[in-house]
């Protein structure tokens, strides 16, 4: 198979991404003293940063292998959401598809890290799902972008924060099958068994077992098999894709008679951080369904970019070139 070929293909892809952005904020200080205030530590701030974060991981995941990211949300109108549009116009990404709303709040997540130790998370966010108003406006900027331009493929980021609405997915998901443009869902909890009629749908061992209330020691072919099956009788998704962390992936093509489910292994690492991997995953899923790749494929070329981010400390993307070099040697 020729990757380097395969790979340049992403370079003409416009990929959809649906889902909560937010504002990942870092500050870094040294700790030396307890406070006589209370019984906690002191950090002295040295160096801050603002980094997008939640769905608009996804977006730097797919721009980073050379495809356009579009990235459709809801943020509020308010400081923050000037920052978040800042940061994503240094990176070169249009604001086409944020809808601004009164009645939420932009999501920060702050960081506080303490002679290189996370001490605190501080998180100011709105959770509930958008208003009516909001789901209307947010449907119809979706519906716009999806009527007068070329998209490849959707990908749903779910992170629980309320953006992604069961009227959201019903609505963009039928349009998109109309149109023939493949959907693809990293899903969370509240919307978990929503995510009806896409073509691949993405949870991890742990939310899999949650979304559908069951539970099995180890992930062995028939236990996944049962799952991904009992999964796509509610769904009707073409293709399961269940991300296993150190047993590597598990994938299912409904749409195949024969020959249609493999676990690819995890490959051996040094693991610094996982944080970030699932977006990573889905980016490269996605962009491999654009272009109709084999679901095998899939899965080993997810499950290797999913492992070289997890070498890396903190949320970063991928990167193409990395992973075009593993690919050839792995693959």
């Amino acid at each position: 198979m020729d990757y380097k070929k395969i790979f340049n293909k992403f370079n003409d892809l416009n990929i959809l991404i649906i889902g909560d952005v937010m504002i990942d904020s870092y500050m870094w200080g040294k700790v030396e003293r307890i406070s006589p205030e209370a019984p906690v530590p002191i950090a002295t701030i040295t160096k801050t940063e603002d980094r997008l974060g939640g769905a608009a991981n996804v977006a730097l995941n797919i721009r980073a292998m050379g495809a356009n990211p579009i990235l459709c949300s809801v943020v509020g109108s308010d400081t923050k959401s000037k920052l978040l549009i800042s940061l994503m116009s240094k990176l070169g990404m249009d604001k086409e598809g944020i809808c601004f709303s009164k009645e939420r709040e932009t999501t920060v997540k702050t960081r506080i890290l303490g002679n290189k130790i996370q001490m605190l998370r501080v998180d100011q966010e709105i959770s509930t799902p958008l208003s009516e108003n909001d789901e209307n406006n947010f449907i119809e900027k979706i519906n716009n972008i999806i009527s007068t331009k070329h998209i490849d493929a959707i990908v749903f980021q779910d992170y629980d924060k309320g953006v992604i609405t069961q009227n959201v997915i019903t609505e963009i998901v039928k349009l998109a099958n109309k149109k023939n443009i493949p959907t693809t869902v990293d899903p969370k909890k509240r919307n978990f068994l929503a995510y009806k009629n896409v073509t691949l749908y993405k949870p991890n061992l742990k939310e899999l077992k949650e979304g559908l209330k069951i539970d099995f020691d180890l992930p062995s072919m028939d236990n996944l098999v049962d799952a991904s099956n009992l999964l796509q009788q509610k769904l009707k998704s073409s293709m399961i894709f269940i991300t296993l962390s150190e047993y590597g992936v598990f994938i299912a093509d409904y749409k195949l008679n024969k020959n249609n489910m493999v676990i690819i292994p995890a490959h051996k690492r040094a693991i610094s951080d996982v944080s970030g991997a699932g977006d990573t995953v889905i980016s490269v899923a996605t962009l491999c369904i654009a272009i109709d790749l084999p679901f095998k494929s899939i899965a080993e070329i997810s499950n290797l970019a999913g492992g070289i981010v997890c070498e890396q400390v903190g949320v970063v993307p991928i990167d193409k070139n990395l992973l075009l070099s593993e690919v050839y040697n792995k693959l």
